[in-house]
């Protein structure tokens, strides 16, 4: 169990006993070794190299984002600029709705030259050509995640939203901070890339198809609504590692870690109890020779727009 800390997802405390709730395996005694590196992906569904990226080019990133924040308005000068802590009273609804949202993280990601550098160029390029054996080919989009106080991310798997192309696409998570467990990061649940039998209805799903047939069709086509279902397998963290078993596992990141995780391994975050931001990135990767998901490539990606959109009959 952590020391001195309470963990909280969704609103209630996690339960941090041995038997439900575990640290991250490390894999940096295998970093470069890529076979030994895919055997553990393998085992795992997920790779966590502590200390991989170099923690200077984090920092310049997470300067880059602080000073968005700050134009907006969103940070408290009571505190250092670095801290990041919220403006009392600052409204970050923006940020839950899906135009405004995509609006703000395509503004980071192209206005960061720190930002392209760490993730579409050295170590990160390089680590997934020899992880895979060949040229590698990654998503345009960059999810640049910019966490106020309040709940974390519901439990899902990637697969529903970028399932379009080769299965081995991988997601990489980036903290731009060190993250204690009060501020909250990324948990992964224990074995969940093994239970593809029991989640074979939920893995087949893509949220954005819709059913013509539907009385929300209309309003899905019209660009109304963005979709009838918005891809999470649950919002309960609790019952979800009951109902499959498995531990949450987490850790308290730092600048410079990287977690690597495949399209059907369950994940989710925890809650931010501090007013200070959570800042991190979702990129992905895959194999050139394989089939890319066209929803996340382009100088301006359609992403779950109306273009993405397909109908069928249900």
């Amino acid at each position: 169990m952590p020391p001195n800390s309470t963990l909280i997802a969704k609103g209630d405390r996690l339960d941090t006993s041995e038997s439900n709730f575990g640290q991250l395996r490390r894999s940096d005694d295998v970093r470069g070794d890529p076979a030994a590196l895919r055997t553990r992906f393998e085992e795992d569904g997920y790779l966590f190299i502590p200390g991989f990226l170099d923690r200077a080019d984090v920092a310049a990133v997470r300067r880059d984002i602080i000073g968005k924040l700050a134009e907006k308005g969103l940070l408290d000068a009571a505190h250092p600029l670095d801290d990041a802590v919220k403006k009392e009273g600052a409204d970050l609804r923006f940020l839950s709705d899906p135009r405004l949202a995509v609006e703000f993280m395509t503004s980071i990601a192209k206005g960061s030259p720190a930002l392209q550098r760490l993730l579409y160029s050295g170590r990160i390029i390089r680590f997934f050509e020899d992880y895979f054996g060949e040229g590698i080919r990654h998503f345009d989009f960059t999810w640049v995640r910019t966490m106020g106080p309040g709940f974390g991310t519901d439990s899902h798997c990637d697969i529903v939203y970028m399932g379009r192309g080769s299965s081995r696409l991988c997601t990489v998570w980036v903290p731009y901070g060190d993250l204690s467990y009060e501020v909250g990061g990324l948990m992964i649940l224990e074995g969940s890339h093994r239970q593809q039998e029991r989640l074979r209805n939920y893995l087949s799903r893509d949220v954005d198809l819709y059913c013509e047939n539907r009385p929300e069709a209309q309003r899905i086509k019209s660009g109304e609504i963005p979709w009838k279902w918005g891809g999470v397998l649950s919002t309960n963290p609790h019952t979800l590692r009951a109902h499959l078993g498995g531990r949450w596992l987490t850790t308290e990141y730092r600048m410079g870690d990287m977690l690597v995780f495949g399209m059907k391994t369950i994940h989710a975050s925890l809650d931010n109890q501090t007013r200070r931001f959570r800042f991190s990135t979702d990129t992905r990767y895959q194999p050139a020779s394989e089939p890319i998901d066209g929803r996340w490539i382009g100088e301006n990606p359609v992403g779950h727009g109306l273009a993405a959109k397909r109908a069928m009959v249900c």
